[in-house]
């Protein structure tokens, strides 16, 4: 989480299943406040919760999903070593319009 002024301005993640199966697996979600996007936030954040995983002896491999639209959030997550894993057509449907969704990952 990052605050400024007592303000919650980003907030960021990575969960796992309980699931042995798949608990190696973390999901990670992240939202930065609009007026603080593009100023190396969420890339910070995102530094950390990697190091994070790689460190807690059970992450594996982090995933996430994106619209495919999303370019900016796409080469940073590139930059950080994920890889397109898959595509979902049609996915997400906002004001009229459908929207694909990618899923990528990141081998620990």
């Amino acid at each position: 989480m990052a605050e400024k002024e007592e303000k919650i301005i980003s907030i960021a993640s990575i969960t796992s299943s309980q699931n042995p199966r798949n608990k190696h697996v973390g999901t990670l979600g992240i939202v930065v406040e609009k007026s603080y996007s593009g100023l190396g936030l969420g890339r910070q954040l995102m530094i950390e919760l990697i190091e994070w995983a790689r460190t807690n002896k059970q992450t594996k491999k982090i995933e996430l999903v994106t619209r495919e639209d999303n370019q900016r959030a796409i080469s940073l997550y590139k930059q950080l070593g994920f890889q397109t894993e898959g595509l979902k057509e049609k996915d997400t449907y906002i004001n009229g319009v459908y929207y694909n969704t990618m899923l990528m990952g990141l081998h620990l």
